[in-house]
This record gives C-alpha cells, structure tokens and sequence, in this order.
C-alpha cells in the first residue's frame, strides 16, 4: 500500500495502513442517518451525530462538509448561511451581508455568531429546537467517536460530501485538489480513513481522491432526473466507485443489477418513508440514507 502525501500546503499525511482497525469491513447493509439525523436534530450538528449513535440500526453517519475562508474544515451542507433555520445567536434573523451569506467568505471564528439549532426549521417540525453552532469537522469526529465508544461496541462509519460544484471554484470553495486535500488531511489525521466514504455530485473531486487516494472508498451522487444507465455512469467518472448513490427514485432491478455486476454498491438518498424503505430493501440496495434514522 502506499504512503499518501497531500498537497504542499497541507502537510504529510498518515500512512492509511497504520490506521486499519479490526472493525473496518463495511457494514452488510449501510443504515445511514442523514446530516446526522436532520428530521430529528439540527442537521450536520454533532447532537444530530449523537442521535444517530443512539439509534441502533445505524451503521454510518452521513454528513456535508465546506472551506472557510481560513481554510477550516466545517460541517455544513449549503454554500450560504440558510435563513430557514439560520440566526444569529441572539435569536434574531440574518441582516445585510449574512442573508445567503457565502460559507467560503467566513473565517472560522465568525461562524461562532451563527445559530442553525434554535429557529423553527418549517420543513422538519419533529426537529428538536436547541442552540447550535457550526462545528469543525476534526471537533465533529471527536465528539462522535468518544459517543459511540461510551454507547456501543463497535464504532461508526462516516459518508462525507465534498459540498463542491463545477463552475463555483474560487467563489463557493476552493478548488477540488485543495478541498479534498483538507478534508482528508481531518479524515486520515483522526484515524478514521477506513471507515469513510466520500461522496460527491462535483465528480471532479472522487475522480481526485480515486488517484491520489486509492485506498479510500469513494461515492458518486446522482441527482433526481438523471437518464444514464449505471455503465454510463460508471464510463462517465472514468472509474468504478466503491458507491453509486443516486436519487431513491431512480432505483429500479436494473438500476441494482448492473451496478452490483460491476461491483458497486447502491445506496440511494434521501428516504423517509417507512414503505419506501422497504421497498428499495426489497431491490436489494446496499444501504439507506434518511432524514429520519428512526424509521429504520
């Protein structure tokens, strides 16, 4: 196996075969709590990580991660500072610059103003209501592997969204190579790189980590709407990813069949019916990604 490097101005990283742990195989089926558990708990939070812990069918914790403008890694899934559930500490709605305000625009410690827990979220009523701040990646990890330690046996996987987006280089995030460089260097640094997948729409940053990085896994998200055959897909990335994950309504037997064929696995997102569930269980995915984790 060989010693991954990251870009100059990240530094060394660890060799990924110094980090290989007993309890890494990928789970049978990958039961996944979306942002953690957002139909439950403010989204991408570490409670909401800590929620999904306590659930007992979930094997993996997915969540979204941006830059900041002083290059700190943040979990958070939009681009902007998102009115529908973001105030500033205080408890009053964003002014002036902050509406929409550009996540890449704010160093870290600006961010501490924000709070995404306390706002009535109209799109998630069952969400708990309590004062949240956005976390550091590295801080997330910690937080989540001392939890699941303390409550279970064995500990969690991580499916983490690069949240980058052709066209917006340089105004949303950084380029992929420093993004996913960042990213990793939090990843491999906290000793979790065997147990995480990274998942991404910008398939400018898999096909990144697939080279630069083999021994990661990586996930290539498809969006609603999409007409590629699982072969298109797959000759479109230039590579097999270890996921394919698209939209759980483009999931059909064919869908399934001919990634499995390839030896790719099918998780699709986001799933919040119970029904629904089973259904995409019965066309035998590989896993399930939901807003509610309870459901499962």
């Amino acid at each position: 196996m060989s010693v991954l490097i990251l870009c100059s101005a990240c530094g060394p990283l660890t060799p990924l075969k110094k980090q290989t742990q007993q309890n890494d195989i990928f789970p049978a089926f990958s039961y996944e709590g979306h942002r953690g558990a957002r139909g439950l708990y403010p989204e991408n939070s570490i409670g909401a990580m800590k929620t999904a812990i306590d659930l007992p069918k979930v094997t993996t914790l997915e969540m979204d991660c941006h830059i900041t403008k002083d290059n700190k890694v943040v979990v958070y899934h939009d681009h902007y500072l998102n009115p529908k559930f973001v105030q500033y500490t205080d408890g009053k709605p964003l002014t002036g610059k902050d509406i929409k305000g550009i996540i890449y625009n704010y160093n870290y410690v600006d961010l501490a103003q924000f709070d995404i827990g306390s706002k009535r979220y109209e799109d998630f009523p069952e969400q708990k209501k309590v004062p949240t701040n956005i976390a550091l990646l590295s801080d997330l990890i910690d937080k989540a592997e001392a939890y699941a330690k303390e409550k279970r046996n064995t500990p969690m996987f991580y499916n983490i969204e690069t949240k980058s987006k052709e066209g917006k280089d340089g105004e949303y995030h950084p380029n992929p190579q420093e993004f996913s460089d960042r990213l990793l260097q939090v990843v491999i640094d906290k000793g979790i790189a065997s147990r995480t997948v990274i998942q991404s729409f910008d398939k400018r940053t898999i096909q990144y980590i697939n080279r630069v990085y083999p021994e990661l896994k990586t996930s290539y998200l498809i969006a609603g709407g999409n007409e590629k055959s699982t072969t298109e897909l797959i000759d479109e990335l230039g590579y097999s990813p270890f996921i394919i994950s698209p939209h759980y309504s483009l999931v059909t037997t064919r869908f399934v069949e001919d990634a499995h064929k390839a030896g790719i696995k099918v998780i699709p997102w986001t799933v919040n019916d119970k029904k629904e569930i089973e259904k995409l269980k019965a066309l035998q995915v590989d896993g399930i990604i939901s807003d509610y984790p309870n459901l499962f």
